[in-house]
């Protein structure tokens, strides 16, 4: 009888092997999702800059005077301010080569009409001394 009670559990083994075990029942939790502990972000040591807008208008004429209008936040801090072509061409190509050449043609379009009014006053000005000098050898 040994070996049929051998052969018993034996066979139980594997039938119970064979046939998964109906689990027990545990009721089905939905687990809240895990925050994470806030770590405190570490401070800058930069620091926070601050724009400002500065609004600088330079407008020219073709006789080459220049003048300045400088703006704050829409209100006009300086207005008409003269400012010599010189320093207009020397800020322009500080700025950028595409800004200086326009300048520069523009600037260039004043000193030739300035050449040519002061090439017609030297004429003039070589006739009214001829005039005087007929007037005083009488």
């Amino acid at each position: 009888m040994s070996t049929e009670t051998e052969t018993e559990q034996a066979e139980t083994v594997a039938t119970e092997s064979s046939v998964p075990a109906a689990a027990p029942e545990q009721p089905v939790v939905a687990e809240a999702p895990t925050k994470k502990p806030r770590v405190p972000r570490a401070q800058s040591t930069a620091k926070k800059t601050r724009t400002v807008e500065l609004t600088l208008t330079v407008t020219g004429t073709a006789d080459g005077e220049w003048q300045a209008e400088l703006s704050q936040g829409g209100k006009r801090v300086l207005q008409g301010l003269l400012v010599p072509a010189a320093a207009v061409s020397r800020a322009a190509a500080e700025l950028h080569e595409d800004i200086s050449k326009t300048i520069e043609s523009v600037l260039d379009t004043a000193r030739e009409q300035h050449r040519a009014r002061m090439e017609e006053l030297e004429a003039e000005l070589s006739k009214v001394k001829a005039a005087l000098a007929d007037l005083q050898e009488g």
